[in-house]
């Protein structure tokens, strides 16, 4: 069998959802896993999950002589990739760095640069997306949400009277993507990113 379908099979088969193989230097297979996506819950990978995955794997991977030199288990990190509908949903609102697979063109209609391909923005559904197109295999169209004004710095004095850019957006569809992730931001109070301009809720 392909390592894409071992791994996936022994990591499902345990309960765990696989994020992500990586083959590195020196034989190292590095798998990713998480929990399984349940709206409202959180749960983190812990130590021994990945124990288990491993000791699993070991077993696996030997069956169908896979070669490699190390095994690495990991939780995912601050910027997990994002590989299906299911997870655009369960991060929906969150801050996320995407990478078309061709630049904008004149869709970009003088706003951004014709030649962009990196964006950063909060993640949101297109209006008139249903749950139903979600849990299907239809394109699901997505889009992300930015503002250009420079990021203040902690201290900082800003003006009332500043005039903020406008947001912009830029739909898209998964096939339009070469790739998708978490930004990697660390937020110690666990809020999620706001954009120029909102308030942030009251504790």
């Amino acid at each position: 069998m392909a390592l894409q379908q071992i791994v996936e099979e022994t990591v499902t088969g345990l309960g765990y959802d696989l994020v992500e193989i990586e083959r590195s230097a020196g034989g190292l297979l590095r798998i990713t896993i998480d929990w399984p996506w349940q709206e409202g819950l959180e749960p983190s990978i812990t130590v021994e999950d990945c124990e288990k995955v491993n000791r699993q794997l070991q077993f696996s991977l030997e069956v169908d002589g896979v070669e490699y030199n190390r095994l690495e288990i990991s939780s995912p990190g601050i910027d997990r990739p994002l590989r299906n509908d299911t997870d655009f949903k369960r991060f929906v609102g969150h801050l996320i760095d995407i990478t078309l697979k061709a630049p904008m063109g004149e869709s970009a209609a003088g706003l951004v640069n014709a030649s962009r391909k990196k964006f950063r923005g909060i993640l949101e559904y297109l209006e008139g997306t249903s749950e139903r197109e979600v849990q299907s295999d239809k394109p699901v169209q997505w889009q992300v949400v930015w503002s250009d004004a420079p990021e203040v710095k902690p201290g900082q004095r800003v003006s009332k009277k500043r005039v903020l850019p406008p947001l912009q957006a830029l739909g898209f569809t998964r096939d339009e993507l070469r790739e998708a992730r978490l930004a990697p931001v660390v937020d110690f109070k666990g809020r999620k990113p706001k954009l120029p301009g909102e308030k942030q809720a009251q504790e």
